[in-house]
């Protein structure tokens, strides 16, 4: 790659790509071949997990091929973190319009730190995001490789302030958070970014339709601006009745699966129904502690959820989870009917979401024959999305009147 010859000869790699949540980014195929130009030099791959479960095996070896297994190492959210410093109260005051008073803390994996690398490669993708408004850049470490707090006092942000104001946009109180971080706390670390855009071509494969390469927001901006136009699906109607397929490969739980509800909920019109069918799913939370959490609250709205924040210490010590749990709820607006693969009724029901049997779903909305977009299904008109890890689908009214 020319952009690694541009940066000299380093002699202690680091590089940190996503999970398999982010599988199309590409990011996997960009490790490979970063690992295959430098070989030896690459000393560590530490996956931006965040919160998600490590990878298994398999999911490693379909991300990242046959690069060797020692070099992957595991980020533990909880204890594997340093905290570089923190961002002041009054900035977290101001950007959330004075709803909340705390500091920020910028926590990274401490290998990050003192690892004593001479490059730190970050690689991911710039996609509409539910919590910044668009993924990746510093949110890659900042929060990929992020601590308990710094994951819950951002996802907290980001919900109070409102998803619907902040998806598809680059300029976002939580991403100027994360940039006020990166210009105090990050300078002295020599992290550089490669930032992808990928959209589907005409014969529906994904594709790479723009890699940025740098050390500053101007690489981020420019990725974001591309994203926008390659992942934003701007519709001039609302969708009455969305099917959405989870790929049992990337989506396991509904703290993931639920992108099926915050990326395509700025179409849906009021009384909509939301159909979401998830042969992979079989748990709510990646964490065990916060599995337990949304099967005690559930999603039941801003007001419940931060009712329950004010009068209960385990949702307040976890406000990573409180967030996810406004993140996934309708607000009543509209119905979500889940189909999962090994959750059963009582438990789907009991977090507040509809049940229906996948494998009826299934056979009444098959993934294999129906294609993105609108779709007549006997002679019901329904909006189908295959992946909604790729893109942010909005009601053109609704969009420009949640700025």
């Amino acid at each position: 790659m020319e952009a690694l010859a541009k940066l000299g000869e380093r002699k202690r790699i680091l590089i940190v790509p996503p999970d398999a949540s982010r599988f199309h980014s590409r990011a996997g195929e960009l490790t490979q071949m970063v690992h295959g130009i430098c070989g030896d030099a690459v000393k560590a791959v530490l996956p931006a997990l965040g919160t998600h479960t490590a990878m298994t095996p398999a999911a490693l070896q379909r991300m990242f091929g046959d690069m060797p297994r020692d070099l992957f190492k595991v980020h533990r959210w909880r204890e594997d973190v340093v905290t570089l410093g923190e961002v002041p109260a009054s900035f977290i005051h101001q950007q959330s319009e004075g709803k909340l008073n705390y500091a920020w803390p910028a926590q990274v994996n401490r290998l990050i730190v003192e690892g004593g690398f001479d490059l730190v490669l970050s690689i991911g993708q710039v996609v509409p995001h539910e919590v910044i408004g668009m993924a990746n850049y510093n949110k890659n470490i900042l929060v990929g490789t992020g601590g308990v707090e710094s994951i819950d006092r951002s996802h907290y942000l980001g919900a109070v302030y409102g998803m619907e104001r902040m998806m598809g946009r680059a300029d976002t109180p939580v991403r100027r958070v994360l940039n006020y971080a990166s210009d105090a706390f990050l300078k002295g670390l020599p992290i550089v970014y490669v930032l992808t855009v990928i959209g589907r071509n005409a014969s529906g494969q994904f594709v790479v339709r723009g890699l940025f390469i740098g050390d500053d927001v101007e690489c981020f901006e420019r990725a974001a601006a591309l994203a926008l136009k390659v992942n934003f699906v701007m519709l001039e109607r609302e969708i009455g009745k969305a099917v959405v397929y989870l790929d049992p490969h990337e989506f396991h739980s509904t703290w993931l699966g639920n992108k099926a509800i915050y990326r395509t909920r700025m179409a849906l019109a009021d009384g909509a129904e939301l159909i979401i069918l998830a042969p992979g799913v079989r748990e709510f939370g990646e964490d065990p502690a916060i599995d337990g959490l949304i099967r005690k609250y559930g999603y039941f709205g801003t007001p419940a959820t931060l009712a329950a924040v004010e009068k209960n210490a385990d949702l307040a010590g976890n406000l990573s989870a409180a967030a996810h749990l406004i993140h996934g709820s309708s607000e009543g607006r509209f119905r979500i009917t889940y189909c999962p693969g090994s959750l059963s009724r009582e438990e789907i029901e009991s977090v507040g979401f509809g049940y229906a049997e996948l494998g009826k779903m299934t056979q009444q909305y098959d993934a294999a024959t129906l294609k993105d977009g609108w779709n007549m299904v006997e002679g019901e008109e329904i909006f189908f999305v295959s992946d909604p890890g790729q893109g942010l689908w909005a009601y053109r009214e609704r969009f420009t009147g949640s700025a």
